[in-house]
């Protein structure tokens, strides 16, 4: 019997190595609006949503600036800047362990949808994923991370008890203990956790791997 029948994952930081990709564009984003950041754009800003990272780069919520930026932002990866993104070592190998093993896997991620579903083909990963879910795929659009989870769960029927979330930032451990689940933090990615981020009751592993093991671990 499997311990975790559901298994929902987040994607930036978690599966995949989005940074330079998402950075790039970020950058022709402020060059194609003649607008300077007011902080650097580096890794630390990947993670929260499109409209929330610009309101960071830019300190306004002028929302005709923050539209022409994502605008130009989707213009660039959304056509060709999502292929820079890589897969992290060991995830394709995670994903085809779980998938053989008769666990449902599912994508719970504050990426937009396109993109992501353009990156789940371009990595071959598509077909490993029963639901793909994104706070932009709703109308009106699902607030949070926590929202989110809780449709995905009421949508496809799925046990508290049958399932567990895998992320890489506290955001994602909150989100876990909002709907109840357990929470397994993927610690190779640029989002770690710091050891004084991890609630008690989170579990940290450190590679694709040893998620796997943790995952698959009689129940």
């Amino acid at each position: 019997m499997l311990r975790y029948p559901h298994v929902l994952f987040d994607l930036d930081g978690t599966l995949i190595d989005s940074a330079p990709a998402i950075l790039a564009s970020y950058r022709e984003a402020f060059v194609a609006a003649a607008c300077e950041p007011v902080m650097p754009i580096d890794a630390g800003i990947v993670g929260p949503p499109l409209l929330e990272t610009l309101q960071m780069l830019t300190g306004s919520k002028d929302s005709a600036l923050l539209d022409t930026l994502a605008g130009h932002f989707k213009a660039s990866y959304d056509n060709t800047g999502y292929r820079q993104t890589a897969a992290y070592g060991g995830v394709t190998e995670m994903l085809e362990r779980l998938t053989a093993a008769g666990c449902t896997l599912s994508i719970a991620t504050n990426k937009r949808l396109h993109p992501t579903r353009l990156i789940l083909d371009h990595l071959g990963w598509s077909r490993h994923f029963a639901a793909v879910y994104a706070l932009d795929a709703f109308e009106p659009r699902l607030p949070n991370k926590a929202a989110m989870i809780a449709r995905l769960m009421q949508d496809r029927a799925i046990p508290r008890d049958q399932a567990v979330y895998v992320g890489d930032r506290s955001e994602d451990g909150e989100s876990a203990d909002a709907n109840g689940l357990p929470f397994l933090a993927a610690t190779w990615g640029y989002g770690s956790l710091e050891a004084g981020e991890m609630a008690p009751h989170w579990r940290a592993v450190s590679t694709p791997a040893a998620l796997a093991e943790d995952i698959l671990a009689p129940a």
